[in-house]
């Protein structure tokens, strides 16, 4: 069995955000955007997915967990398909996350593109965050995949012409548009220095992004409350890091120096980070 599916109450006019950890997840950025987006309001499971058809468990493994101090229980790569109700908002959201799965990625896009058909999806926005020589001290950039390119610039989206590897958030983007669902993809850039460890600026801008993408109203007070304190310790570490400051300071400057070059720059960037891996 591939596909779990759970009684949930309809959904009225959804759109969808997907987001998965692992590779296309720098900072934790896309993966965090949709974990705050599913604390705003009530959550009812869709469907899960059966890990077994999809995951090399030598290459994603399962976790061994203490229950108390004393009770082991195993916990396996997962992707859930949830609904989620926001209050104040015209329209239900279809929320995919989980684990990048290893293997049967054509079978497993299908499968998630046949569950949105059959939900009424008529609009998704997939995340992701790229490592990008970027200071964290300027607003996020944000690239766009999909879609008309002028609506994309219209909405402060940096617009890439990439060709080459792809991950799960490529093969999904075909998948929904060939079921027609108009399907964007949003990738924020991730100041390299800062990519190994959480990073919420990225995923606030993520998530403000896809909320403006799909016409849905969140409360993001609790984030950017989050973002501040961030901000404010990032602040501290520079006056303690002279080297990290000039750093910091150089790369503000190449950003400010041409905005149509540094967009260019940052285009050929993710372009280069989907490449290698």
């Amino acid at each position: 069995m591939e596909l779990v599916r759970h009684d949930h109450a309809p959904l009225h006019a959804p759109s969808a955000v997907v987001a998965f950890t692992g590779w296309g997840d720098a900072g934790e950025a896309s993966s965090a955007a949709v974990e705050y987006l599913l604390g705003r309001g009530q959550v009812m499971p869709v469907a899960s997915i059966d890990p077994d058809g999809f995951f090399d468990f030598q290459v994603t493994r399962p976790v061994v967990e203490l229950e108390g101090g004393e009770h082991r229980r195993l916990v396996w790569p997962e992707v859930e398909i949830l609904g989620l109700r926001l209050e104040g908002s015209g329209r239900d959201l279809v929320v995919v996350r989980g684990a990048e799965p290893n293997i049967r990625w054509k079978a497993f896009t299908r499968l998630i593109a046949d569950v949105m058909v059959e939900l009424g999806v008529d609009a998704a926005v997939t995340l992701g965050a790229f490592i990008g020589q970027v200071p964290h001290t300027l607003p996020v950039p944000l690239v766009g995949v999909g879609g008309d390119p002028d609506r994309l610039r219209d909405r402060g989206l940096l617009i890439s012409g990439y060709e080459g590897p792809t991950g799960i958030i490529g093969a999904l983007n075909v998948a929904l548009g060939d079921a027609g669902i108009d399907t964007v993809s949003v990738w924020a850039a991730v100041p390299h220095y800062l990519s190994a460890q959480a990073y919420p600026p990225g995923a606030l801008a993520l998530l403000e992004k896809a909320s403006e993408l799909l016409g849905i109203t969140v409360d993001t007070s609790a984030f950017t409350a989050e973002v501040a304190e961030f901000r404010r310790t990032m602040e501290a570490v520079l006056e303690e890091s002279e080297g990290l400051a000039d750093y910091v300071r150089e790369l503000e400057q190449e950003s400010r120096a041409d905005g149509d070059a540094e967009g260019r720059r940052l285009v050929e960037e993710i372009e280069r980070f989907l490449r290698d891996r």
